[in-house]
């Protein structure tokens, strides 16, 4: 079991920046990808970006190409979300996902939440117009 925990959210205004962090209690965080996925009110899920196990390879979803980044610190079971340039159509809660795939980044995004395993409680980015 992978419990998963999100941090950094907040409120900001249009063209500001966050950090997100995903906190993972596991010994074998190393081994998974990690994702973050975010649902906005009255709307479904959807894919923001991924990571793979060893941070070789990323994908993110063309809404945030160029504006957000995903990156990993293996050494502090931490996975995190650089949020910048910020509109408001990005206010949303912000799930922190781990996935076992071994594949690419790009593989596991195509996926979308059907290839994540273990999901954080989420975290809320409101971003003022």
């Amino acid at each position: 079991q992978v419990q998963l925990v999100e941090s950094g959210g907040g409120l900001v205004q249009a063209g500001g920046s966050l950090r997100l962090s995903c906190a993972a209690s596991t010994r074998t965080f190393r081994s998974y990808a990690m994702g973050w996925f975010r649902q906005a009110p009255g709307k479904e899920r959807e894919f923001v970006a991924v990571i793979s196990w060893n941070g070789g390879s990323t994908y993110g979803a063309d809404s945030v190409k160029g504006r957000f980044t995903i990156s990993r610190d293996n050494a502090k079971n931490t996975v995190y979300l650089q949020m910048n340039s910020l509109k408001p159509e990005d206010t949303a809660v912000y799930y922190c996902a781990a996935s076992s795939w071994i594949g690419t980044a790009q593989g596991l995004g195509a996926k979308g939440a059907d290839g994540m395993d273990y999901w954080g409680k989420g975290t809320l980015v409101t971003v003022s117009s």
